[in-house]
């Protein structure tokens, strides 16, 4: 019994580190992202104009939206190996990605930190409220029958509703840049879901009893 609890505590203890370290990176390299996307920053200035400029700006536009956050928390918890640790990975994965999110926006910007007190703390709270339950579904993938379809269409189907209700749109004019994310976007959504359609038509084959002819 007491080999068992500790066992269940290392894998806990293990996906929870790994989860905080993807998210670590996640959130950082989004503030990056955003920066090398922007003119008005000093590591964007350089690339104002150039192909490396609107390359940075489609990946800002991917990085830096709702669904593609949820997506982490689903990614670390499938990574998981229950609903529970789950649940435990996503919520450090959008805690430690919002903490260097505006760490490094501290950093790149030259602003204090203290200046985005009230986002980090709003964005911690959403983490906390979301996060178990999206690293839940994301650990939920892996199950059979509908409960892993309905997991694995959670995102392309929040990214597909982002897109209609909300799509990566910051100015009124539809640059290439924006033509280009949105596309990448509707992509990707139609693979993932074709994905999780596939494994769900599979599982269910190789689960079904097996008929022999008389």
């Amino acid at each position: 019994m007491t080999f068992g609890m500790k066992t269940i505590g290392a894998g806990l203890a293990g996906g929870a580190a790994g989860g905080a370290a993807g998210g670590a990176v996640f959130g950082a390299a989004t503030s990056v992202v955003n920066a090398l996307s922007s003119p008005y920053v000093g590591l964007g200035t350089p690339l104002a104009g150039t192909v490396w400029g609107d390359a940075a700006k489609v990946l800002s536009l991917l990085m830096d939206v709702g669904w593609a956050w949820a997506a982490l928390a689903v990614l670390m918890g499938f990574a998981a190996a229950s609903p529970a640790r789950g649940a435990v990975t996503g919520a450090l994965a959008l805690l430690a990605a919002t903490a260097t999110y505006y760490l490094t926006d501290s950093v790149v910007r030259g602003e204090p930190l203290t200046w985005y007190a009230g986002d980090l703390a709003l964005w911690w709270t959403a983490s906390v409220l979301l996060g178990p339950a999206l690293g839940a579904v994301g650990a939920s993938i892996r199950r059979p029958g509908a409960t892993g379809l309905l997991a694995g269409l959670t995102v392309p189907v929040g990214a597909a509703a982002q897109m209609l209700l909300l799509p990566p749109r910051p100015g009124p004019v539809l640059t290439p840049q924006i033509v280009v994310a949105e596309a990448l976007v509707w992509t990707a959504a139609a693979i993932g879901a074709a994905w999780a359609v596939h494994r769900y038509v599979t599982t269910r084959r190789a689960l079904s009893p097996r008929t022999t002819a008389g």
